[in-house]
C-alpha cells in the first residue's frame, strides 16, 4: 500500500503580510523603547541624552511592539479585529507623516520617508485582511 505524503502548503500572502506587519510593528516598537534616540535621530532629530522625545518614544514602543505580537498570537476573533484597526493606525500614522512634512515639522525628505513606511504597514495590513 503506497501512503500519500502532504506537502506543507505555503503560507499565504495575507498570512506572509501580517507576519511581517507584525514583525516590523515589533521590532519599531522594541527600538522606540530601548533605542528611542535611535528613532529620532531617524526623524532627523538630534536629542542631547535627556531629551523629552524619549518618553513618547518609550510610550509608543512599548504600545507598537505589543500589537506587532499580537498579530503573531491572536486567536482568528482577535486577529480581524486587530486587522481592521491597523489599517487606520497605519493610515493616520500616513497622514500624520504628511501633515509633518507640509508644516516642516520634521525634514521634509525624514517625514515622506516615514510617510512612505506608513503608506506600506498601511498596504500589508489591508492585504493581511484578505
Amino acid at each position: 500500500m503506497q501512503v500519500l505524503s502532504v506537502p506543507s502548503l505555503p503560507l499565504q500572502r495575507r498570512d506572509k503580510a501580517r507576519a511581517l506587519l507584525g514583525l516590523i510593528r515589533f521590532v519599531n516598537g522594541s527600538l522606540g523603547l530601548f533605542v528611542p534616540a535611535f528613532l529620532a535621530k531617524r526623524l532627523g532629530v538630534d536629542p542631547p541624552a535627556s531629551n523629552p522625545t524619549y518618553y513618547p518614544f518609550r510610550l509608543f514602543g512599548v504600545r507598537t511592539a505589543i500589537i506587532g505580537a499580537q498579530l503573531w498570537t491572536a486567536p482568528e476573533d482577535e486577529l480581524r479585529r486587530a486587522l481592521k484597526l491597523a489599517v487606520v493606525i497605519h493610515a493616520s500614522d500616513t497622514a500624520a507623516a504628511l501633515t509633518a512634512a507640509v508644516r516642516e515639522e520634521l525634514p521634509r525628505d525624514k517625514a515622506l520617508t516615514a510617510a512612505g513606511l506608513s503608506a506600506f504597514n498601511t498596504a500589508l495590513a489591508a492585504l493581511a485582511q484578505r
